[in-house]
């Protein structure tokens, strides 16, 4: 097999393929032959040890394919299934490898190899955001940040669908136009416009009960802003770096704030949880309530440029690694 190793943490170019031999799936796993790899901003967390994990490394969190192996006391799942995942053990940057069945999903026919890894991290993203971390309601105005994102697309659409009023923010004129046609009522260049003031003119003042926040350094104050008393602020990514500590007396204080940093893997803890997951978001799917056009492939090889590419924003909408 061939897969994407770490040896050091740094920038894009400490990604290397090497060739590894695949041992045999243990009790519990299956082995899987990817068909398609999903491309995340978690990544270049786990990449630059902002993230750290044992080097040195596999890489990668999200990946389907077909199972070609079954492990000892594997039950439910079968060779010649297709399969998904987006969790950790990281290594989905890779042609085959490993993978506990107690964190995989089955994929439904309707929906194809590269649509699923589009789905999985993101779309899995947005549903514990909208139905657990904070419920959304009809009528009710959002706030999410980087509306033009490949989490931002869906999660723009998903919510139009439940009848939000949703408040987009994107980091450049041309994204406006994406982030309109994915749902957003509002979109507001944050680059060359203060936010949390046009949200109070589009509030008339009252702000915000909720904002989604994955952008991180450049957007928590002005985000803090936007609420309204008893609001609640998710915090969910750091795409313009990390977040400085939270003054709370001076952050949260004042307005009684909730502040909330959730992931995935809070949500999807137990099979139960995880299948809830799956099941909601490929029905989103498949019954078009949520679509989406693959911005870009990359092929193993091009690892490195896929990674300048994300991490420079020059990626408009969901990408993926075909192995």
């Amino acid at each position: 097999m061939k897969a994407v190793i770490i040896s050091k943490n740094g920038g894009p170019e400490v990604l290397e393929i090497k060739d590894i031999k695949l041992e045999n799936p243990k009790s519990g796993e299956v082995q899987i032959k990817n068909e398609a790899i999903g491309l995340n901003y978690i990544d270049t967390y786990h990449r630059s040890g902002l993230y750290p994990v044992e080097l040195p490394s596999n890489i990668g969190i999200e990946g389907a394919g077909i199972i070609e192996k079954v492990g000892p006391d594997v039950e439910n799942f079968k060779v010649g299934e297709r399969v998904a995942y987006a969790s950790m053990p990281i290594g989905s940057y890779s042609t085959h490898r490993n993978f506990p069945v107690k964190k995989l999903v089955k994929v439904p026919k309707e929906i194809n190899a590269e649509h699923v890894v589009t789905l999985m991290t993101k779309g899995f993203t947005v549903f514990y955001l909208l139905h657990k971390t904070y419920p959304v309601k009809a009528g009710e105005t959002i706030l999410f940040h980087a509306a033009a994102g490949g989490v931002g697309q869906i999660f723009c659409q998903w919510a139009k669908s439940l009848g939000c009023n949703v408040i987009g923010t994107v980091g450049s004129d041309e994204k406006i136009k994406i982030a309109k046609a994915n749902g957003c009522n509002h979109v507001i260049n944050y680059s060359k416009e203060n936010f949390a003031e046009k949200v109070k003119e589009i509030t008339n003042g009252l702000g915000l009960s909720v904002v989604y926040d994955g952008v991180g350094k450049k957007t928590f104050d002005g985000s803090i802003e936007c609420l309204k008393t008893r609001g609640m602020m998710v915090s969910f990514g750091n795409a313009s770096g990390p977040l400085e500590p939270c003054n709370i007396t001076k952050s949260l204080a004042p307005k009684g704030l909730y502040l909330t940093r959730p992931s995935i893997a809070h949500y999807t803890a137990t099979r139960e949880e995880l299948d809830e997951a799956a099941s909601k978001v490929f029905q989103m799917y498949i019954t078009k309530k949520i679509s989406l056009d693959i911005y870009k492939r990359y092929s193993l090889n091009q690892i490195v440029e896929a990674h300048q590419d994300l991490e420079s924003r020059k990626i408009l909408g969901p990408a993926i690694i075909i192995p």
